[in-house]
This record gives C-alpha cells, sequence and structure tokens, in this order.
C-alpha cells in the first residue's frame, strides 16, 4: 500500500474512532463535568476549552452545550470569543478532513445534479459559507464535512465562518452568563437575561434577514409574462447559464437566447456592460443557477435583473417555443 493511501486510510480510521467515541459519550458532556475538568487546568483554562470545543466539532458532539457553558464559567464576551475560536477551529479541521479524504474521489465520480449542485456551491464561494452560517438550514457539524468536498477557498470558508458564527455564539454565551447570574442572584441578573433574549430574537430574525438580502436586486418572472415581453417592443435580454450541452440539449432553450455559463460569466462580464441599464433576464433549468447568476451580476452593477421562475422546465410544461441550434 502507497504511503498517501495508508495515511488517508489511518486518519479515516481514526475519524471512525473518534465519532463512535463521541457518540458513546455524548450524554457525558455537561455544564457541571466542564466546570469540573476546567477548573483542574488553571491558567489553560481557556485554551483547554478552544481545544475540546474544536475536538467536539469534529467528532459531531452539540456545541450549543459547550457555548452556554462557556458563558457561565468565562462571562458573556470571552466565553463567546472562545467558543468562536473553537468552533471555526473545529470547523475547519472538518473541512480539511474531509478534502483530504474525499474530495477527489467525489470529484471523479458526482455527476448530474450533484455535479450541479456542487458547482453551484464553488460558485457562490465564501457567500455561500456565510449563507449557511447565518442560516441553519443543514446541521452544522455535518455541513463542515460537506463543504470539505468542494473546491471552496480554505481561507475564504474559515474567515466567512469566524465572522458568520459570531452573532450565534454571543447570543448562547450571553444566555449562559445570565442563567449564571440570576442562580447566583446578582443585581444585574434581570438585564442580563433582557439583553440575552433581546440577541436570541436577533439571531432568529437573522434567517429572514439574509433571505431577503439575497433575494434583493433581482425580481422573479413567470413563463408567460416573460413569453408576453419577447414579443413586444423593448424586449429583456435573456442570459441563459447552463452549460454549452444543456443549452442545446433535450429541454432546448429559448430563441434569441444568448448562452454564457455561470461558469464563465465572471470572465465575461464585460461582454455586457452595455446591458447594465437594460432589463435582463436569467435562465437556467429550474432556477438555482441563475439566482447564483444573479448575485454575480448585481455586484457588477447590474440593475435591472429578472430569474425566470421554474428555469427551462417550467417553460416546457407551458407549451412555449423553444431552440436547439446554437448560437454563437
Amino acid at each position: 500500500m502507497k504511503a498517501g493511501k495508508a495515511i488517508r486510510v489511518a486518519l479515516a480510521l481514526t475519524l471512525v474512532a473518534g465519532l463512535a467515541f463521541g457518540f458513546a459519550n455524548r450524554e457525558a458532556l455537561s455544564a457541571d463535568a466542564l466546570s469540573s475538568w476546567l477548573a483542574g487546568a488553571g491558567v489553560w483554562a481557556p485554551l483547554a476549552f478552544i481545544a475540546l470545543y474544536a475536538a467536539a466539532t469534529v467528532l459531531f458532539l452539540p456545541g450549543s452545550v459547550l457555548t452556554l457553558a462557556a458563558g457561565a464559567l468565562f462571562g458573556a464576551i470571552p466565553g463567546a470569543l472562545y467558543s468562536l475560536t473553537g468552533a471555526t477551529l473545529g470547523a475547519t479541521l472538518a473541512f480539511l478532513a474531509a478534502r483530504y479524504l474525499g474530495a477527489d474521489w467525489v470529484a471523479r465520480r458526482a455527476g448530474g445534479r450533484l455535479k450541479q449542485l456542487i458547482e453551484g456551491v464553488e460558485a457562490e464561494g465564501w457567500r455561500f459559507v456565510a449563507f449557511v452560517r447565518l442560516v441553519p438550514l443543514f446541521p452544522f457539524n455535518l455541513v463542515n464535512y460537506a463543504l470539505g468536498l468542494t473546491r471552496i477557498p480554505l481561507l475564504a470558508y474559515a474567515a466567512a465562518s469566524f465572522v458568520c458564527m459570531f452573532p450565534g455564539a454571543l447570543a448562547y454565551a450571553w444566555l449562559g452568563h445570565a442563567g449564571r447570574a440570576a442562580l447566583a442572584g446578582e443585581a444585574g441578573a434581570i438585564r442580563n437575561a433582557l439583553l440575552a433574549l433581546a440577541l436570541l430574537a436577533f439571531v432568529a430574525f437573522l434567517p429572514r434577514l439574509v433571505r431577503r438580502y439575497r433575494q434583493a436586486g433581482f425580481r422573479w418572472i413567470d413563463s408567460g409574462r416573460l413569453q408576453g415581453q419577447l414579443g413586444g417592443n423593448g424586449k429583456p435580454q435573456v442570459i441563459d447559464v447552463r452549460k454549452a450541452d444543456d443549452f442545446i440539449g433535450p429541454l432546448g432553450h429559448i430563441p434569441g437566447a444568448r448562452n454564457i455559463p455561470l461558469e464563465e460569466l465572471s470572465a465575461r462580464l464585460q461582454e455586457l456592460d452595455a446591458l447594465k441599464q437594460r432589463p435582463l433576464t436569467l435562465i437556467c433549468r429550474t432556477h438555482k443557477r441563475s439566482q447564483t447568476a444573479a448575485g454575480l451580476l448585481k455586484q457588477a452593477g447590474f440593475t435591472d435583473i429578472r430569474i425566470l421562475r421554474g428555469g427551462m422546465e417550467q417553460w416546457n410544461r407551458q407549451g412555449h417555443a423553444i431552440a436547439r441550434e446554437s448560437i454563437p
């Protein structure tokens, strides 16, 4: 067995053993146990906590318990920073482990919708990382490994994770701090509890705020309305962001559409400079790649962007005209 493969096998076995150990000892992770363990660490307690948090992140242990405990043990702000540092370190280790163990294998075998999903995530880059940190649609620990299978740059991943996990870390640490103050009967306990609740409310509102921001700068358009606009004066320029093979594939494309694949869009923005102040309609197979393209165009200064809801699938279902010839 080659040395590289042997190292991968050893790392995979170590990771599996660690995950099994973590799941078997999940119940042992409590604020009291953590407090007792850190008491023996003395001045090294913050570093010990960061290391423990990083290990817990890699091993799929619940981070919320640790963040609450950090607020109670170290105070709201220090506890949030220690938790955030440990979570970012653990997320980075999980990301690197997945990249080293499985990224090449996934890249060779990914096809169809999985390949499109990975490419869409990679096109978003740090913006996608920021989104999943602020809007926890998927389990935090699982996302760390999943993103390691993409080609998102490590520095962008770590930086976006650190910045965008801060609101949640602060809210939970402050809640832990407020809980300890209330139990101790401190004078500012009520104030701390209200601040903790306000922070939690803000964190709960973040997903809606992020979704609004991601949709800002473009509007949806249905296939029937687009069909009507294409037949009138001042018709919008239609950009199809699928790959060339899909553009002339079974779904066809809208007659007169211009094909600029999402992967080439950033490099070809100069071709669209004359259209910055004109209506621009983006199309893909559904509308996911179009949303990513809309974000890129918005950053480049385009002001009137529409996305065909349902993409070419919906266009075909409605029976509108299609073409399959290649357009230069």
